[in-house]
């Protein structure tokens, strides 16, 4: 009898799968924010810019291959800088897509990557990410390239690994140098667990150095470090310039880079306790073998619970800085109320009371939900709004246009800090129900403080 064949059957990879291989392969990261004018090539027919823009500065940082000058038939015509070489899209095909760089001159700077896969740009959200890898080669370096939609989780994975800020548009990476950096700030902790464990110590040294916040007391602490940098003894909205993007980078910036320590410190420990347990032992290699086979499950929980532990603390990050900025400016408020069956909106201006009130000035209550990310979610706060006036305030660059409109529809008015009103990246700037946090203060707020307290 012959034999057959073993038919293996695989998961096609993900653009997470894609990344973290291009990562691992590449020498360097080109990672560029879209701008719209570098996505509606792919979608609008008549957009003159065919590509994505490229910065001169990178252009001529080494990164890309130097550009050559085209031959032109009339000697008196702006010259033009251009280089053809292909990139590997591994999204939309396995073979190499000739690409140009072009520069024309007749436009200052302006340089443009051109001759681009268009699938894989045409459906991309807002602030979506190009990603591009360049891997050592001879006689001359390859390149790989791939789209990272910001709606999608794995942004999130790109945004962790890069530790890529709230106002980050592009730069360059050192892939090698980026997991050496993550590796010295665990083996820094680690110093002091493998103390603690030798010492027997180790079950007090995780509950005083370990130990993850709650998301209240975490949020805390990052309002706290973002008034002592700035040199403010409250987050009052109508004493900072821009309460939108201060909301932004205490809850972007601040309050991630603390939580990712604090994760990094739990998980270290909790690995070590699972491996080698509470108490100090003589140990060998064969020892930390068995019980690294043995306790996998449990260190894949750790793992799972870590992820699960990051989309938690974001959810109710921004609710704790909005509560914290409508305190600190004296705005009187209701939280979590419910106002009617299963209806309970993140905050009521001023009360429930006043808002149900048989009186004009009832008129001037409204509902303020806050979103930190809002994708599908911001169909949920329809319910909450019955005829009252509501405001839905969020700090994602990812909204489309249609969904704005949807939204203007069902008389949503949406609150954004005040970088994003009119940023390329977003398609905020041109719809009348988007207000910045600014706005939403003086306009909205401040015109009826004093009768609301």
């Amino acid at each position: 009898m012959s034999q057959q064949s073993e038919v293996v059957f695989s998961e096609p990879a993900n653009d997470t799968d894609l990344f973290l291989a291009l990562f691992e392969k590449a020498d360097r990261l080109f990672v560029k924010k879209l701008s719209n004018n570098d996505r509606d090539w792919a979608r609008c027919d008549n957009k003159h810019q065919a590509g994505v823009y490229i910065p001169h500065e990178h252009r001529d940082g080494g990164f890309f291959p130097a550009l050559h000058m085209k031959t032109r038939n009339d000697p008196k015509a702006d010259e033009i800088r251009e280089r053809f070489f292909k990139i590997v899209w591994p999204q939309a095909s396995d073979e190499p897509k000739e690409t140009r760089l072009v520069h024309y001159t007749s436009k200052g700077q302006e340089t443009h990557l051109t001759r681009l896969p268009k699938a894989i740009f045409s459906d991309l959200l807002p602030a979506s990410f190009l990603v591009m890898g360049r891997i050592k080669s001879e006689p001359e370096p390859l390149y790989e390239c791939l789209t990272i939609d910001s709606g999608s989780d794995d942004a999130a994975h790109l945004t962790e690994l890069l530790a890529l800020t709230a106002d980050f548009v592009i730069g360059e990476f050192d892939p090698a140098g980026t997991v050496e950096q993550e590796r010295e700030l665990i083996l820094d902790f680690a110093e002091q667990v493998i103390k603690a464990w030798l010492a027997g110590e180790i079950i007090p040294f995780a509950a005083e150095n370990a130990a993850m916040p709650n998301t209240t007391d975490l949020a805390g602490m990052a309002c706290s470090q973002y008034l002592e940098r700035h040199g403010l003894t409250a987050l009052n909205p109508f004493e900072i310039r821009n309460p939108g993007d201060a909301l932004r980078e205490i809850s972007r910036n601040i309050e991630w880079d603390l939580f990712r320590e604090f994760q990094r410190r739990e998980r270290t420990v909790a690995l070590v306790r699972i491996v080698m347990g509470d108490d100090p032992v003589t140990v060998d290699a064969a020892h930390v073998i068995r019980r690294l086979v043995d306790e996998l499950p449990e260190i894949d929980r750790l793992m799972l619970s870590a992820s699960q532990q990051r989309k938690s603390r974001a959810g109710y990050s921004y609710e704790h800085h909005i509560e914290a900025m409508l305190a600190g400016g004296g705005i009187p408020y209701e939280k979590q109320v419910i106002i009617e069956a299963r209806k309970r909106p993140d905050f009521i201006l001023p009360s429930l009371k006043f808002i149900n009130a048989k009186k004009s000035e009832a008129e001037t209550g409204l509902i303020l939900s806050a979103k930190t990310t809002l994708r599908e979610r911001w169909k949920q706060v329809e319910r909450e709004k019955g005829k009252r006036s509501l405001y839905l305030t969020t700090i994602d660059e990812n909204i489309a246009g249609n969904a704005i409109e949807d939204m203007a529809s069902l008389g949503v008015q949406l609150v954004i800090p005040e970088s994003l009103k009119h940023a390329k990246e977003t398609e905020y700037e041109r719809y009348e129900n988007v207000l910045s946090f600014r706005e939403f203060c003086d306009s909205v707020v401040a015109p009826h403080i004093k009768n609301w307290q």
